[in-house]
């Protein structure tokens, strides 16, 4: 359609610019009582062409109307022109779709783009949880959606394993560990001889510090299973204790049907240098000095501190302040280890580079920003995407405690609960940067405020009409490829058409959602072509000439099927794309 309006523009206004037509859109409409699709290009072309924005959309609306699939061209607004389909128009969408299948909607706009989407990247030192689960379904969305789109697409996890949670993981394992042995010391009394305290409590830690001494039996322990020299076991321990806690994550991941690419360590890409290379190059472009920051905001000249650190120039890329890379000991910041990830991602050939991120890592996007620029050698981009706080709701109270991790809910517990399906779609049916309620009441219920279940129901609805006229006029007859060739001259019913007009925003859907990096779209528009699609099965209830399967007339059955195929395979591609099984039987 919009060739066919740049076409009448072009007839009106020869003498326009390229630059000029390059500008028109034609969008769909907001309200379908205005039409299918509205353009902009009077407005557009008005200034340019010393005309007046109506006057030249009454022309435009005119030469519309002549093209074949228009019903009807009409001047809206202060120069809009507003378009409607004839419904043959509409129809030729069906054979599109029942040939592409799942594959309707796909394109290639991000070819040639290579993107890492890192999400989750939980510390290994405890059971994935509720926390996680948001922005592990969000980037494993987006993930897809931008893969759909034709991105070169590698889902990436940074294991946190170095640092102090680590070592106070291996401290916390190695108490379990002497409890499988049958120490004498209570919790209590470990803990004070523990630098730092007993960190991890969790019953968790059982079952791996029963697995380390199945391994070593008491090789690892003093006399009478008491603490030994950590020299001794602190580093085996620590490495037996994440590889045991990142398998846990692993599996719990691919409960949720989140399956990554990489793994990547923090502690190999540290002991790699990566961090002396990333800031070597940061010198070599004069990006470092030693200096000394102001006094953060809030503090007061008795509880600040001024001392000398090697710092980035960061306000040269758009932060705040320059940011510390070493502290005074020394010892490299969280930062600094942060920009050698991000430089190693470019290095392994990352273009553009998306984080999930929770909500608590708000402020540190200024700054990461700053550093990728400041390394970027070709044009690498970097964005994040932003998770909020999820409340887990069971009638209407918040939910704190979990019996098997003591002070959080486990991610295994929900998929437990309410299955991976209404864990997923749930996740989605919110902007992932809005808090949100999980009601774990709500999820289970067979309602239409339950998202998951309604948009399901439609699938195993439609799944149901195409096995009963396969048992009735035969399995060649109903395949997509047969539907695709069915004469559609029947479907004129307005409940028809407003169903064929929400496929037809499928593509652009999928466009924009991954332009945004906000996959919620796409399960909003799922619901949306579920409610319009059960609306039109509770017509059929009411009016016999609207069900899909009329014996006597095989023409309008067959152009039905046709329909009801399509919008099976167009909810298929939307739970690709989501991570949604669709369902075939709902009794």
């Amino acid at each position: 359609m919009r060739a066919h309006v740049v076409q009448a523009l072009r007839a009106a206004l020869p003498d326009l610019p390229p630059e000029v037509l390059e500008r028109v859109e034609v969008t769909p409409t907001r309200d379908a009582a205005h039409g299918d699709m509205a353009t902009n290009a009077a407005l557009v072309a008005a200034k340019p062409a010393g005309r007046k924005p109506a006057e030249l959309a009454a022309l435009l609306a005119a030469a519309l109307q002549a093209v074949p699939e228009v019903a009807a061209a009409e001047q809206a607004g202060p120069g809009f022109v507003n378009l409607r389909l004839r419904p043959e128009a509409l129809h030729a969408l069906l054979p599109a779709i029942l040939r592409a299948g799942t594959q309707y909607g796909t394109s290639t706009s991000g070819r040639g783009v290579r993107v890492n989407v890192e999400y989750v990247s939980a510390n290994p030192t405890g059971p994935m949880h509720i926390g996680h689960c948001r922005g592990a379904v969000v980037g494993d969305a987006l993930a897809n959606l931008l893969t759909r789109v034709g991105y070169d697409v590698t889902k990436e996890f940074y294991v946190n394993d170095s640092g102090a949670q680590v070592i106070a993981l291996a401290w916390a394992t190695y108490f379990r560990y002497l409890q499988a042995l049958g120490t004498a010391l209570s919790e209590d009394e470990f803990s004070a001889a523990v630098p730092g305290g007993l960190q991890y409590r969790g019953d968790y830690l059982v079952p791996v510090g029963e697995a380390l001494a199945a391994s070593h039996g008491a090789a690892l322990a003093g006399p009478n299973a008491t603490i030994a020299d950590p020299a001794r076991w602190l580093d085996s321990v620590r490495d037996f204790a994440i590889d045991k806690m990142l398998a846990s994550t692993k599996q719990d991941l691919a409960a949720l049907g989140v399956v990554q690419d990489i793994f990547s360590s923090e502690h190999a890409l540290l002991a790699g240098g990566a961090v002396e290379r990333a800031i070597a190059t940061l010198q070599e472009r004069g990006l470092i000095y030693e200096g000394v920051l102001e006094p953060p905001r809030g503090k007061t000249p008795d509880d600040w501190e001024p001392r000398a650190q090697t710092l980035f120039r960061a306000t040269q890329f758009g932060d705040e302040v320059d940011r510390p890379l070493r502290k005074s000991d020394g010892s490299n910041t969280y930062f600094a280890n942060d920009i050698a990830y991000h430089a190693d991602k470019m290095a392994r050939g990352a273009q553009l580079m998306i984080d999930v991120w929770g909500a608590d890592h708000g402020g540190y996007i200024s700054r990461m920003s700053a550093a990728v620029r400041a390394l970027a050698d070709a044009g690498q981009q970097f964005q994040v995407v932003i998770c909020q706080i999820v409340h887990v709701l069971r009638g209407g109270q918040p939910i704190k405690m979990s019996k098997r991790a003591g002070s959080f809910v486990t991610l295994s517990d929900l998929i437990d609960e309410v299955g991976r399906d209404a864990v997923r779609f749930t996740m989605l049916t919110r902007k992932s940067d809005a808090q949100m309620e999980f009601d774990l009441d709500l999820v289970v219920a067979q309602t239409r405020e339950n998202p998951v279940f309604y948009v399901q129901y439609a699938h195993a609805r439609c799944r149901s009409v195409l096995r009963l006229a396969a048992e009735q006029c035969g399995a060649d007859a109903t395949t997509d490829a047969a539907l695709a060739e069915a004469d559609l001259a029947t479907l004129t019913d307005p409940s028809e058409l407003a169903v064929i007009r929400r496929m037809i925003a499928w593509p652009r859907t999928v466009e924009a959602a991954a332009l945004a990096r906000e996959p919620h779209r796409i399960a909003f528009f799922l619901y949306d072509l579920a409610a319009d699609f059960h609306m039109l099965w509770n017509r059929g209830r009411d009016d016999s000439t609207l069900r899909f399967i009329q014996e006597a007339e095989p023409v309008r059955t067959r152009a039905r099927l046709a329909l009801v195929a399509s919008v099976a395979a167009v909810l298929r591609a939307g739970f690709s794309v989501v991570g949604v099984e669709p369902a075939e039987d709902m009794r």
